[in-house]
């Protein structure tokens, strides 16, 4: 088929555009004069340069293509408007410019984020029936995008899915942790246990192919996650078992970790980017669950994850080290 991959530089979309590459298809990415294409260098892709707000060339883009694999988003910005204008309105232009000039499309599958939904409760995970209750102007503006969505499902074949956490190569958030593991040093959050889904993005890209392929999916949402839910010490010990340390853990109590954020993000006002680290960050990190229920997934589209949470750190540690991102 002929796909248009948006976001297929980064994180999740490169490892996308790598396994549509190796299914055979032929792909068409969406980019900016900044973007750096350099995990796509081994993949063949038409490159389609131009900005999302302008519409024009958004039609462009999308017509003739079977599918479509929406990525783009942003998750860190300083202000309500630039997280709104590339989560909400990214999606919703583009969602315009299919209706304009390819009504006929095969799928348009939007890849979103368990933000966009909210917290789990300790021992209740979240799943498809669960209403939305986002906490960050981040997981709003995605409940927003998936709106968007949801108001065009009578005319275009649309799927939605969500991801949890994902960690593996190529990924900066989640290297943090494991540069502070390499240091023998991992800092837990509260005083209290707290739980998250987390997927390797090789399992996760298996999972958003599955939906885009599948054709009952059309109309629907998942979750793509795994059966397992970890607190922080059992992923800490995995991990410290493979680079065979001993970690001293140091238990930072919640206001601490607000006092940071808001520090972190005073400073960033001052700078280019938004900070990492800033008190919607913070909101997110001192919950008590993050944890999702992927079983609607696994019932209809058959997923299910191939890698154990311990050979998915091995091979992402591991890459980490060959890139000399990690000593």
């Amino acid at each position: 088929m002929n796909i248009l991959i948006t976001g297929a530089t980064g994180f999740i979309g490169s490892h996308l555009a790598g396994r549509l590459h190796r299914d055979g298809h032929t792909l068409r990415a969406i980019t900016r004069k900044t973007s750096d294409t350099k995990w796509l260098r081994d993949v063949p892709v038409v490159f389609s340069e131009g900005e999302y707000g302008d519409r024009r060339f958004l039609r462009e883009a999308v017509a003739g293509v079977d599918m479509i694999y929406h990525v783009a988003g942003v998750t860190k910005a300083r202000t309500r408007e630039e997280y709104f204008r590339g989560n909400r309105d990214v999606t919703r232009d583009l969602l315009a410019a299919v209706l304009d000039s390819n009504p006929a499309i095969g799928r348009f599958v939007h890849v979103s984020s368990g933000a966009a939904v909210g917290p789990a409760a300790p021992g209740l995970p979240v799943d498809e029936s669960t209403p939305f209750h986002p906490i960050t102007t981040y997981g709003v503006s995605k409940m927003e995008a998936e709106k968007e969505c949801l108001g065009v499902m009578d005319k275009i074949p649309v799927t939605i899915v969500r991801p949890p956490a994902v960690y593996g190569p190529r990924d900066t958030d989640v290297l943090e942790f494991f540069r502070t593991m390499s240091m023998g040093i991992q800092p837990l959050i509260g005083f209290g246990e707290k739980f998250v889904s987390l997927i390797h993005v090789s399992d996760l890209v298996d999972g958003i192919v599955m939906a885009g392929e599948h054709r009952g999916a059309a109309g629907k949402t998942y979750f793509i996650s795994g059966k397992e839910y970890y607190n922080w010490h059992h992923v800490g010990e995995v991990t410290a078992g493979i680079m065979g340390r001993t970690p001293v853990r140091i238990k930072v109590p919640e206001w601490c970790v607000y006092a940071i954020g808001a520090f972190a993000q005073f400073f960033a006002m001052f700078g280019d980017k938004p900070a990492v680290l800033n008190l919607e960050k913070v909101r997110d990190i001192v919950q008590d669950a993050w944890t999702f229920d992927g079983s609607k997934a696994a019932r209809e589209l058959g997923f299910g994850e191939k890698l154990s949470l311990d050979a998915g750190i091995r091979q992402t540690l591991e890459w980490y080290r060959t890139q000399g991102w990690l000593k």
